[in-house]
């Protein structure tokens, strides 16, 4: 295997383990080298990454090594995270998630029947945003994964519980739940997440 070849799983697996890094030895695993194979490695790495065309760099911390923006672009990372956009959900998420919050734990199959229509999207958003998480299995055919909010949920809408969740007193049957969602937001009207694609 060429040398760029092993640079360009090193990038990829830096990639995809995103904010918890690859352990240095779990590298020199995954290639099959030794200690000083992968430093050269990785230290011709850093140095394509010094040039000022790239926006990336590898970062060592305790022997995790780690893909992280340059610190001179802050500015730029900053206003991305501060524009509005880059918090919303859109309203299909928005519904999905009242559901799950409402109904916890609930597949997403079931999401799906309340909704009417597919929400394999929604869902997987939530999921990345840390709102959602799996809960288990349901002891069913196929074990299909059960959803619920996550701590992450609580805190950004400011509840110390699922039970301070506010009442949804019009609801008259579950198939209500997703024409009722924007109840749920009602309550959080500074809420950023609230918009609508």
């Amino acid at each position: 295997m060429e040398l760029e070849e092993y640079r360009a799983i090193i990038e990829g697996v830096l990639f995809a383990s995103g904010e918890e890094g690859v352990p240095k030895k779990k590298l020199m695993d995954l290639l099959g080298m030794d200690k000083s194979s992968v430093n050269d490695l990785i230290e011709s790495m850093q140095e394509a990454y010094m040039h000022p065309s790239r926006g990336l760099m590898i970062m060592e911390s305790q022997g995790t090594l780690h893909l992280t923006t340059k610190p001179e672009h802050a500015s730029y990372y900053k206003r991305l995270l501060d524009s509005p956009s880059a918090t919303r959900l859109s309203q299909a998420s928005l519904e999905a998630l009242a559901i799950i919050a409402y109904q916890q734990p609930i597949t997403r199959i079931e999401v799906d029947d309340l909704r009417g229509v597919k929400s394999d999207r929604s869902i997987q958003t939530l999921v990345n945003r840390g709102l959602i998480e799996e809960k288990g299995r349901k002891d069913a055919i196929g074990r299909p994964i059960l959803y619920g909010t996550t701590k992450d949920f609580l805190i950004y809408f400011g509840l110390t519980s699922i039970d301070d969740l506010p009442p949804l007193e019009d609801l008259q049957h579950p198939e209500d739940m997703a024409g009722d969602a924007d109840l749920f937001f009602e309550k959080f009207e500074k809420d950023p997440l609230n918009d609508e694609d």
